[in-house]
């Protein structure tokens, strides 16, 4: 027989597993990753909810603006070329992702002629966290196409990765004649994750999940799916660049935020317009990715057929109508940080391919 204790053990266990299902950090990690020794770094540092505190590898300028009754203001690096081509990058960055991690790719823009202006989203970084906001992709779309105005900057060349592929995408769509070509870098949005399998998730359960973010889950997370199992010291300035938000005072308004943000991506597919966009486009994808947002609330049958970044790039080249699809078959989410030399020099001879391309 099974006594009582037992009985009340077993209860106790169910319960946990469950709680940490519901709640367990966005930077989870699987039994099966391989060992990751923790680095010999400072896990103490805390910033502030504007990222306060950590510098940027050039000077960080503010654009201020009204946005839904309420004063904001957008964090953003301009940096001009020596040798100027004429044109002009705009970097999207991604979700768990700021401006600062586009640093190398600023630096091989400006060096080729662009002039390169890379944002922080509200809601990201070193940018507004408004306590309330209705988050959507048209929204930081305007967001940015705004600030490009106030620089009397008409057209660019759209540079995006992650998330700020959809929001690359909706830019794309609202502003056809300012968005010259159109780069996504691994962009989510590819699939419609709902339809797919995962189940709906409020934004309290994604605010709860923020709250648990530790610089070890961060890394976890970041190795089995950033950089396709490696990892490298140089990034782990990434690992606490997001960490030091969620140790500092902000945290919590950091951690709404984030859920809002996830609530956003996850309940706005893009991928149903690809059809109308119209200027050329590049999709550099790194085919090791696997990222799926919710996938780890959707059932195992369901979970595996997720983030298949291979096919779903060459369904997004079928459906998007001057598009140009560029793999690079070993590295992960974020190719630009994994293997810069490699993915820059695509980079840079897929948008000179571009220019040549009709439209």
């Amino acid at each position: 027989m099974i006594s009582r204790t037992h009985v009340h053990a077993i209860a106790c266990t169910l319960i946990l597993s469950v709680t940490l299902l519901l709640t367990g950090a966005i930077f989870s990690a699987s039994a099966a990753e391989p060992a990751l020794d923790r680095p010999a770094t400072d896990e103490s540092q805390a910033y502030g909810p504007e990222l306060e505190g950590f510098d940027y590898p050039y000077p960080v300028r503010s654009f201020s603006f009204m946005s839904q009754r309420q004063a904001m203001k957008m964090a953003y690096m301009d940096v001009r070329p020596k040798e100027p081509n004429g044109r002009v990058a705009v970097l999207l960055h991604g979700k768990n992702f700021c401006a600062a991690t586009w640093h190398e790719t600023i630096e091989s823009l400006a060096d080729a002629g662009y002039r390169v202006i890379a944002p922080d989203q509200i809601g990201f970084c070193k940018s507004t966290k408004p306590q309330q906001y209705q988050y959507s992709f048209q929204q930081l779309a305007a967001n940015t196409h705004a600030l490009l105005a106030a620089l009397n900057v008409s057209k660019v060349t759209l540079i995006a990765h992650s998330t700020g592929g959809m929001i690359a995408a909706r830019y794309a769509l609202m502003y056809p004649q300012q968005t010259e070509q159109l780069v996504l870098v691994n962009p989510i949005g590819l699939e419609d994750w709902k339809v797919k399998g995962v189940p709906p998730i409020s934004v309290d359960q994604w605010y709860e999940r923020e709250l648990q973010t530790s610089a070890d889950r961060i890394r976890r997370y970041e190795q089995a799916t950033y950089y396709a199992g490696q990892w490298q010291t140089s990034y782990e300035r990434w690992v606490q660049m997001l960490a030091g938000m969620y140790r500092g005072p902000g945290k919590e308004a950091v951690a709404w935020n984030s859920a809002l943000l996830y609530d956003m991506i996850y309940t706005q597919p893009v991928l149903y317009e690809f059809g109308r966009i119209s200027m050329p486009t590049l999709l550099l994808i790194g085919d090791k990715d696997n990222t799926a947002i919710g996938k780890e609330f959707a059932k195992a049958e369901d979970r595996a057929a997720l983030g298949n970044y291979p096919e779903l790039a060459r369904l997004a080249v079928e459906h998007i109508p001057h598009a140009t699809l560029i793999e690079f078959p070993d590295l992960g989410h974020a190719p630009q940080i994994q293997n810069p030399q490699v993915f820059h020099k695509a980079l840079l001879d897929g948008l000179a391919k571009l220019r040549m391309a009709p439209k």
